[in-house]
């Protein structure tokens, strides 16, 4: 007989979505099958496993030794040590027991694309082991992560949950749309008036990449987007952007703002060819100037939302992107 006691990351979860964690290596059928002839319990009594755990239950397992190890996975703490060590120029903006705000720099990925990628998500849980504030027994039922994704050479605010009860609440608020979330950019040709607009994403994964409709397609394909724009400053042929990204779907400000004939300059995918030499060659630039500047946190007065309840988090502009700005005479 082996006894788990519920903690904190593990508790506002189904039994049975944290079963499966927990035994990664046992199926569905033999999972609910134990609970059916009651060799696992929950407080002693039956389970079906759609309940929803509390603080202090306890999950009983009526196993052997063999065919409890056999089911149990194993947690090595190597590859989170390494990104930890390995991934520089991370900033920690705000953090509490649940979130944490981090400053990506361009060209670190937020999450794994392949296995042997090394992503923030790593640097995360090597972060919070390092300092004794989650322990690999944590990481067997919970894994905090990157809550927000931004692209790989896009830089600024990720936002992390450090805990169940701070993913639960970040998802949450990234799926209602919620939390608003401010860019700062330089798009090519000038644009003066602030705007919102509209489309349909639609999306290629063999090329991963997207482009803007301004209709749906007869057949229902394409994502509905919002996207609203404020410009800071004009420059000769360019603008500084503030850009609020309504929706927040892969490539949605690149792409939509190409769409209007205003790409990004630095931008490989989506933007002018000839320009985004002329940068290079005078800047060194070889990414899309896009900075993922702000958030605003909606009004909460309980929970883990209380803490953020209307605060605004902000991420300071990389050098390089300030270099470039002043470059082009932006104040």
């Amino acid at each position: 007989m082996q006894s788990v006691t519920i903690g904190k990351n593990q508790a506002g979860q189904r039994l049975d979505k944290y079963l499966h964690k927990y035994m990664p290596a046992a199926g569905t059928g033999f999972l609910y099958k134990m609970l059916r002839r009651k060799n696992i319990t929950l407080n002693g009594k039956k389970a079906d496993g759609s309940e929803i755990l509390k603080p202090g239950d306890e999950v009983v397992f009526f196993f052997s030794e063999e065919t409890f190890a056999k089911f149990r996975g194993t947690v090595h703490a190597a590859e989170y040590e390494q990104a930890y060590g390995q991934l520089q120029g991370i900033q920690v903006i705000y953090e509490d027991e649940n979130v944490l705000a981090l400053s990506k720099p361009a060209g670190v990925l937020s999450q794994k694309t392949v296995p042997s990628d090394i992503s923030l998500n790593e640097w995360l849980v090597g972060r919070l082991l390092e300092r004794d504030a989650f322990s690999l027994q944590d990481l067997e039922t919970f894994r905090p992560s990157v809550c927000n994704r931004l692209d790989r050479n896009t830089s600024g605010l990720v936002l992390c949950g450090s805990s169940l009860a701070g993913s639960q609440y970040l998802s949450q608020c990234i799926r209602e749309r919620s939390i608003r979330k401010f860019y700062l950019t330089v798009c090519v040709g000038k644009l003066e008036r602030e705007a919102e607009i509209g489309g349909f994403l639609v999306k290629d994964k063999k090329r991963n990449q997207v482009t803007v409709r301004r209709e749906q397609d007869a057949d229902g394909t394409g994502e509905a987007i919002r996207t609203a724009y404020r410009p800071l400053q004009c420059k000769d042929d360019y603008t500084l952007l503030e850009v609020e990204l309504i929706t927040g779907k892969p490539h949605q400000i690149r792409a939509h703002l190409a769409g209007l004939g205003h790409p990004l300059i630095g931008d490989r995918k989506y933007g002018d060819e000839h320009i985004n030499r002329l940068l290079e060659k005078r800047f060194g630039l070889q990414y899309q100037l896009l900075h993922a500047a702000r958030v605003v946190f909606p009004a909460c007065d309980e929970g883990v939302g209380a803490s953020l309840s209307r605060r605004t988090i902000t991420a300071p502009c990389p050098k390089e992107f300030e270099r470039i700005q002043a470059g082009l005479g932006f104040q």
